[in-house]
């Protein structure tokens, strides 16, 4: 059934090449807008949706779909979130992260590839979720209600769509190399290995070989195993494409399918290993791009320029970001922002008949094309170094995640270490816009979130709905572009991988729920302080207490954008009440930047009472604040103050 359905939309797309069913081509470009043009990045609120789990508003692409298995197809689709822009809007959000699009292989162990990451034609669309038209109808209407639409995309790798024929039977085998023996032998004789040697090789995902997977059999290794490209029906997998092999000698190789393409050292093994991080096969089989290749930078980078221009998306999400060696980013990047500008061409390498082709130019420049990648890791240095040299506009910032949102929000620490991180954020990532760019460095322009679909969600380790709060506080007031995982909304608290990635239609799409209206009401003091959006970031408190003292918990900040100020006062303890001072120790109050005697308002307070919701700062900008535990305020002079819409 997957084979028919596949074979019917090629037919279909052959006969619409101009409106575009499912290749990346030419289009009309009378439907482009001029989003993500203009403006400021910092000013969107992102919200990473699933496509699968968003909401199923086809029931004509519910192919093999096994309600409520998270591991497999759910049915949803783009339908599913043009029927839903609405919620989305309701919320506050203001730029749709979705899932990959491109088609990928039907399904692997028994696993599904409805995320998206296991790709295996560049150049379709995955039916599951719609036809081309339908993904162009997707971002047009999201455009035409004012949000932007950011493409997840992958470079670093493929799906297990070949094996390493590493016995040379021509067959995908699971070997066992070697035994165990009974009793050791006499002293005269060759006695048992401790531990029993025993190896075990799957051909499917052998592990990382710095030499590359080698032929072997009991007898030994026999040179460079093979790799065999997998033609399976039944579960719809067939080498990448564009490209074609067939068996073919590696010069007569083309595109996707050159075996040369591929490192070909099997998984990683060691994360420690930068050599293995780079070249190895991500776990589970996807293989990995020779990314390192001027003809697979090249390549890749078309393939994904015509995908801006087929759908017209304001930026990209980039996947598996330290897994890519840094020479590819600076011209994948460089190129991108290029092309987006319209300052250059970008060649088409893969039509072998047409040796000048070109990605046909956007109609409409988008001078401020964002891209942010993947970094899945703790390391700032690591970190920092893509958004240098041209590379990325900025990160998903996983370091922040650990650091704060995991270390201080969910488990106690002490706030100084909010401070730390800020710190080593000031240092270790670019402070300069990248040329072509979005205009914002990186230090200004990281993509702030709590969890996302590779982690456990917030509440699964921390079931605390204030404790929530708490961070969502700091989430939508700290610097850089906060990002909403869906489902936080409605109190989603899934554990690891397929748990976190629950069906949001079960919910109904509620709308009057505490937390949807929370997240709503702070977008919407957000987007109401330019302070909160785009002014630079002071702290005036951070503390190492986290017990008993008066500052317990207690994290402050002033932004200040132009002269326009607000401050930030969170108290990050379960236990009690603490205060923006060590008075009783003997210590001071904060100093902020306000002149004495200016009265501020919190406008986070939501009774409105003028009796808890002010403060009038005194001398020399001294400021005492009394925060409950896991209690936030917002603090804006009350001349400043506007009613939310």
């Amino acid at each position: 059934m997957v084979v028919q359905l596949k074979l019917s939309i090629i037919a279909l797309c052959a006969a619409l090449v101009v409106t575009g069913c499912g290749g990346a081509g030419a289009v009309d470009a009378n439907w482009k807008t001029t989003s993500g043009q203009t403006g400021d990045w910092r000013d969107e609120v992102i919200y990473q949706l699933l496509v699968d789990r968003f909401a199923d508003g086809d029931l004509n692409n519910d192919l093999h779909v096994v309600p409520h298995a998270l591991g497999l197809y759910q049915g949803g689709d783009w339908q599913g979130v043009i029927d839903h822009l609405d919620y989305l809007q309701t919320l506050g959000v203001t730029a749709l992260w979705i899932s990959p699009v491109v088609r990928n292989l039907e399904t692997d162990a028994n696993f599904d590839a409805y995320h998206g990451y296991w790709q295996q034609d560049f150049e379709h669309v995955n039916p599951h979720f719609g036809d081309l038209a339908k993904l162009r109808e997707l971002v047009q209407k999201a455009h035409q209600k004012g949000f932007k639409v950011i493409l997840d995309i992958v470079t670093n790798h493929v799906a297990q769509l070949f094996y390493y024929d590493i016995n040379g039977n021509g067959s995908p085998d699971d070997n066992v190399y070697g035994a165990g023996c009974g009793e050791q032998p006499p002293a005269d004789q060759q006695a048992c290995p401790t531990p029993p040697v025993i190896t075990h090789v799957t051909e499917y995902d052998p592990d990382y070989d710095p030499q590359g997977v080698r032929g072997y059999t009991s007898l030994g290794f026999s040179g460079p195993a093979p790799i065999r490209w997998i033609y399976d029906a039944a579960i719809d997998r067939e080498p990448t494409a564009p490209g074609q092999n067939a068996g073919m000698a590696p010069a007569a190789q083309f595109g996707f399918q050159r075996d040369d393409w591929y490192h070909r050292k099997g998984r990683i093994t060691n994360y420690g290993d930068r050599e293995q991080v780079l070249t190895g096969d991500f776990p589970g089989g996807l293989k990995d791009l020779a990314t390192e290749r001027p003809d697979v930078q090249a390549a890749l980078t078309a393939v994904f320029a015509k995908w801006i221009q087929a759908a017209d998306f304001d930026g990209f999400r980039i996947d598996t970001l330290k897994h890519v060696d840094h020479p590819f980013w600076q011209y994948f990047c460089t190129h991108i922002r290029e092309y987006c500008a319209g300052k250059t061409q970008i060649a088409d390498p893969l039509q072998p008949d047409k040796p000048n082709a070109i990605v046909p130019p956007l109609s409409v420049p988008k001078q401020k094309f964002f891209m942010f990648g993947e970094s899945f890791d703790g390391d700032d240095t690591l970190n920092g170094s893509y958004t240098q040299n041209q590379e990325v506009d900025s990160t998903f910032y996983f370091s922040q995640k650990f650091s704060v949102f995991d270390a201080v929000f969910k488990n106690g620490g002490p706030t100084r270490a909010i401070e730390d991180q800020f710190k080593r954020k000031q240092m270790l990532y670019a402070q300069v816009p990248n040329t072509d760019g979005i205009g914002i460095a990186s230090t200004q322009a990281m993509v702030n979130f709590l969890d996302n679909h590779d982690v456990p969600r917030f509440l699964f380790d921390k079931p605390s709905l204030p404790a929530l709060y708490n961070a969502l506080a700091y989430l939508f007031t700290e610097d850089g572009i906060p990002c909403v995982y869906y489902g936080t909304e409605q109190e989603f608290s899934g554990g690891n991988d397929p748990t976190n990635r629950e069906r949001l239609w079960d919910t109904g799409f509620r709308t009057d729920g505490a937390t949807f209206q929370y997240i709503q009401k702070l977008i919407k003091i957000r987007k109401a302080y330019s302070p909160l959006r785009r002014g630079d970031l002071t702290i005036t408190w951070s503390t190492d207490h986290v017990a008993n003292e008066e500052d317990a918990g207690i994290f402050a900040f002033e932004r200040n954008d132009g002269g326009k100020k607000a401050l930030v006062v969170l108290n990050t303890s379960d236990k009690q009440t603490s205060e923006t001072s060590t008075i009783q120790t003997g210590g001071n109050p904060m100093t902020t930047s306000f002149p004495a005697g200016t009265e501020l308002t919190d406008v986070l307070e939501l009774d409105g009472s003028a009796a808890t919701s002010t403060i009038t700062v005194g001398a020399a900008g001294a400021l005492t604040v009394q925060v409950a535990s896991r209690g936030a305020k917002i603090y804006v002079p009350s001349g400043d103050v506007v009613p939310l819409p």
